[in-house]
This record gives structure tokens, C-alpha cells and sequence, in this order.
């Protein structure tokens, strides 16, 4: 298919042929909802931790005796069930990572892709590049592009004064191309490519 480029002024830059196979597919929910999934369960630190039994401080001396003192037989201060006892069955430090087979994920990003371009909200501009990195400059160029909230992705590496100048614009992310995900794309509303971006990641997913 063909997409028009344009550059950070708004102004036509020409034309690039996309790959059907990467950004016409039918989007399939079932295959960014389990890819969204993957990412955020592979974020979560998983350091929640609490104390059994054998690691809280205190005696291993049984309180009292067995039998005679009317009392609930106890065997120990640090059980569960006593003040400043160890938890039962608490939390440990392990990893929420869960497995996803590399041919879902690929399929995933090349349905993140395609859903914005179904929807209209894939923006493909020539080069991404700033004289000098000026944030109140830059802001006015997204703003009159419409860009309110966009994630924007380059080619292998993303011009200095462009990255320093989007990078405290609210809602604007700025990625190289092999940093492409699917959690990003899906959560800013326009996705933005360069010409060089789309040519890694035709070569990178078909």
C-alpha cells in the first residue's frame, strides 16, 4: 500500500510503498491482549517479600508446658498465629515473567502495526532531525501535526537534538526502531515512523 510522508513542518515529502505483510493484516485482540500481557508481567520487579516462621527473631523454647495450665498447648513464640509470628504462606522473591513463543510475539508487533495503520494513525515523515535542542520549538511542530499524544520511533539510532528536544513533551515517547513494542504503541494514540524506521522493520519482521 501506499502512505504519504511528510516532514515536521506538515509539508508532503513524497510517498513509501508498506509491506501488506507487516501493516495490512486484520488485527486480532486475542494476540495484543496476551502480548500486553507478556510485557507488563515481565515488568513487575516481583521483590515482595515477607518472614516465615524460620526467619523471624525470637526463641525456639516451647512457652510453657504441654499439659496442666489450662491453657492452648503452644509450640513455639514465632508461629503464625502469635504476635511478632512469621506469615504464613506470604509472598517470596520470584520472577512474573510468563512465556510467549517468538512467532506470537513478531505477530503481535506486526498487528500493533497494522492496527494503526487500519485506524489512520500511522504518520510516516521523511527524517526526524533538529537544528539545536529546543523543547518550546518542537512542541509547536507536534502541536500543529496534532500530536497530542504520540509514540515516535527512528531508525537504528534517533538524532540527539531531536531526542533532547522531545523528551519532556508530555505523552511524546521517542524510541529507536529495535526498541519497537507492542505496549508502547498501543498506549499513544499516533504511532510515527520515519522512512528509515519502516525499512528496519520490514527487514526485521517478514
Amino acid at each position: 500500500m501506499k502512505v504519504k510522508v511528510i516532514n515536521l513542518d506538515n509539508k508532503k515529502a513524497g510517498d513509501i510503498e508498506l509491506s501488506d505483510e507487516v501493516f495490512g493484516l486484520a488485527p486480532r485482540a486475542d494476540l495484543l491482549q496476551r502480548m500486553v500481557k507478556y510485557q507488563l508481567a515481565a515488568r513487575q520487579a516481583g521483590t515482595h517479600k515477607t518472614k516465615d516462621v524460620s526467619e523471624v527473631s525470637g526463641t525456639n523454647a516451647k512457652p510453657f508446658n504441654q499439659k496442666g495450665t489450662g491453657r492452648a498447648r503452644q509450640g513455639q513464640k514465632r508461629a503464625p498465629h502469635q504476635r511478632t509470628g512469621g506469615v504464613a504462606h506470604g509472598p517470596v522473591v520470584r520472577s512474573h515473567a510468563t512465556d510467549l513463543p517468538k512467532k506470537v510475539r513478531k505477530l503481535a508487533l506486526k498487528n500493533a502495526l497494522s492496527a494503526k495503520q487500519a485506524e489512520g494513525k500511522l504518520v510516516i515523515v521523511d527524517e526526524l532531525k533538529a537544528a539545536e535542542a529546543k523543547t518550546k520549538v518542537m512542541a509547536g511542530k507536534f502541536e500543529a501535526l496534532g500530536w497530542k499524544s504520540a509514540l515516535i520511533i527512528d531508525g537504528s539510532e534517533t538524532d540527539a537534538n531531536f531526542a533532547l528536544s522531545a523528551r519532556n513533551i508530555p505523552l511524546v515517547d521517542v524510541l529507536p526502531e529495535k526498541g519497537a513494542n507492542v505496549y508502547d504503541i498501543l498506549r499513544r494514540d499516533t504511532l510515527v515512523l520515519t522512512k528509515s524506521a519502516v525499512e528496519s522493520l520490514e527487514a526485521r519482521l517478514k
